[in-house]
């Protein structure tokens, strides 16, 4: 009896250890800031009022281990339904960017709707990202798509 209890007590241990580490790899690979997520702009806002709107801590949502906020309590609804509709792409990285494999940090006012998926850019020291982008933006866009996959597979 003794001896099947610590293998319960290990199989708990190990249980709780793949639970954590799964934690770890959603968001390690995600632009957060303290566990938040676009730092603290809401997701919906950018689909339905095409705007970039700070969201509020108190309005708020985890979804893969990252904590969005948000404006309004419909817009927190209209997420917890279906929050990879709204989530961003490459896990809130730099749309441009990642398309050669780096991870840079946003803009939040920065960004664009593209095939129903919210991307963001980088744009600080006179350098918009999202110019650039739309200069090549299918081929960019196939790339990120590339490098995003490679990321989070690990490889």
């Amino acid at each position: 009896m003794k001896k099947l209890r610590h293998i319960l007590v290990a199989i708990i241990g190990i249980c709780s250890l793949a639970t954590l580490n799964a934690q770890e790899v959603k968001t390690k690979d995600y632009n957060l800031e303290k566990g938040v997520a676009i730092q603290g702009y809401d997701p919906v806002a950018y689909f339905t009022e095409n705007n970039a709107i700070e969201g509020k801590s108190a309005i708020s949502s985890k979804h893969n281990g990252a904590t969005y906020y948000f404006s309004t309590s419909e817009n927190k609804a209209l997420f917890d339904k279906a929050p990879s509709k709204y989530e961003p792409a490459y896990g809130g990285y730099c749309a441009y960017a990642m398309a050669f494999g780096d991870k840079v940090k946003i803009d939040p006012k920065t960004f664009k709707i593209k095939d129903d998926r919210l991307l963001l850019f980088y744009n600080f020291r006179f350098n918009n990202t999202l110019k650039d982008w739309n200069k090549d933006e299918n081929n960019l866009f196939k790339k990120a798509e590339s490098e995003w996959t490679k990321i989070i597979s690990g490889n």
